[in-house]
């Protein structure tokens, strides 16, 4: 007999997820196209710049033939705003996710991706939607997290730390970073109430979610079993009440 699979993903296939990513690269070899499931890889071309997936990215640095640049997310300057926001600006939400990026129709409007596709676009046209965004790449704007934040910077600290400016500084701020959203999430269930919702989640990368999903659905199911308890006393306590109001009637009854 199979064992029941947890509800939602893991950790492990979140970090898998993340490997899908796009990030930016420096290449330093030529190599030619290559042909993926999802598509072909862009031709790399020293020094130009190339878009490839994070696991691409992460073979091309361990054999020395790319260098990763890191996304303006995961600046110190940047790091520094989003925790300075988190903490002081807004204590009690989390930091919005980054905004959806623009592209030009070929009539030099620029309208953001997830929006409807132009009139004389094709049928199979892509329209991107969160968490499919390139938000990891050099173009990603700077004081948003996006949604795999976490992995991805756990992943390119771990890889490649040689290409992040100011990498002891980067992790410092990361895991400051980290421990203020996580106290927001386990104080988000004190809006709880019977079951109800939590604080908006808005924001609130993978990793997060799934490291805290086990947290949130134990003190739900706590909450829920306190106001089952709550209500099978207030039933019994109206039935004695009943009761009692019953035998006062029939003793008056008696006496007359």
């Amino acid at each position: 007999m199979a064992l029941p699979l947890p509800s939602g993903l893991v950790p492990t296939e979140v970090a898998f997820l993340c490997e899908m990513e796009m990030v930016t690269i420096v290449p330093r070899q030529r190599l030619e196209p290559i042909q993926l499931l999802s598509g072909e890889t862009p031709a790399l071309r020293p020094p130009h710049r190339a878009e490839v997936p994070l696991w691409l990215a992460l073979l091309l640095k361990k054999q020395r033939r790319a260098n990763i640049v890191a996304p303006p997310w995961l600046l110190v300057s940047s790091l520094q705003d989003l925790v300075h926001q988190e903490t002081n600006v807004d204590p009690e939400a989390f930091s919005p996710p980054p905004p959806p990026p623009m592209r030009s129709d070929g009539r030099g409007t620029a309208r953001p991706y997830g929006t409807h596709p132009d009139p004389d676009s094709k049928p199979g046209d892509l329209i991107l939607a969160p968490p499919f965004l390139p938000s990891c790449t050099q173009e990603a704007p700077s004081g948003y997290l996006p949604y795999h934040w976490l992995e991805m910077s756990e992943t390119l600290l771990a890889h490649a730390a040689d290409d992040i400016p100011n990498a002891p500084d980067v992790r410092a701020l990361l895991r400051d970073l980290q421990e203020v959203r996580a106290a927001k999430m386990r104080g988000s269930t004190r809006h709880l109430d019977g079951g109800g919702g939590v604080l908006n989640l808005r924001g609130v990368g993978a990793m997060e979610l799934a490291e805290s999903r086990g947290f949130v659905l134990g003190v739900v199911d706590g909450v829920r079993k306190i106001g089952a308890s709550m209500e099978a006393s207030r039933r019994e306590e109206e039935e004695e009440r009943a009761a009692a109001g019953g035998a006062d009637d029939s003793d008056e009854e008696m006496e007359f």
